[in-house]
């Protein structure tokens, strides 16, 4: 990437650290969210749903704001964590965290669906041969939601690149460290004679987000004929 500006490929590569970060960090919580949501009945359930799609509704400042009351260094949570040497705010981390949230619903909502459409059934026959509820998600249920997975996966990767409100707000905009692609070219389109450094920036997104969609759509008429097929 010669063509790149030292401070755009820093960008770029910040954006990569923070989406890959954040997508490993949500994929756990969004898998186990997804199934409870998919496959349990309780009281709640609807506001739960209703928090996981939050964000999506949210505008992001509120999202970043809410974020930086929270694990700021004096909020209720952040505090706590400032006291074990982990800050969040203003730091790479915050915006992974950020893009995380952001992403999360993304990711539940794939994985979800791809729970629902493998037929119950299925898991009550291994069920029936002695299998633990455990057993049974394990080698039944997760291979056949396996690409519903990797959909949700680069979904939320690719939220997490295209990140910009809740992250400037709850870690800012500084270059090298909290300046990831969005926040480049916003920066970039502030100042005089940044226009081809943020073009450039821009189709490094729009190349991104085609792959993100070419891919997960691949995965998920592949997840439709494997289900069709079990």
């Amino acid at each position: 990437m010669d063509w790149l500006g030292p401070e755009e490929w820093s960008a770029v590569a910040l954006s990569l650290r923070v989406s890959l970060w954040a997508t490993l960090a949500a994929l756990p919580v969004g898998l186990f969210v997804a199934y409870i949501l998919a496959r349990c009945d309780f009281p709640g359930r609807q506001v739960l749903n209703g928090l996981v799609h939050l964000p999506l509704i949210l505008p992001p400042v509120v999202t970043g704001y809410l974020l930086l009351l929270t694990f700021g260094v004096r909020g209720p949570v952040g505090s706590v964590l400032h006291e074990f040497g982990i800050t969040l705010a203003f730091r790479w981390t915050g915006a992974a965290l950020a893009a995380a949230i952001m992403g999360f619903p993304l990711m539940v909502r794939a994985i979800r669906l791809s729970i629902e459409a493998v037929d119950p059934k299925l898991e009550q026959a291994a069920a029936t041969l002695g299998a633990s509820r455990f057993w049974v998600f394990v080698t039944v249920t997760l291979p056949l939601i396996l690409p519903g997975i990797l959909v949700g996966s680069i979904l939320g990767f690719a939220k997490a690149m295209g990140e910009f409100g809740a992250t400037i707000t709850f870690v800012s905009n500084i270059p090298g460290q909290t300046q990831t692609l969005p926040s480049a070219i916003y920066a970039f389109l502030q100042v005089p004679g940044g226009e081809n450094a943020a073009l450039r920036l821009v189709a490094i997104s729009v190349a991104v987000a085609l792959a993100a969609l070419v891919l997960s759509e691949v995965l998920a008429r592949k997840m439709a004929r494997r289900i069709g097929t079990s």
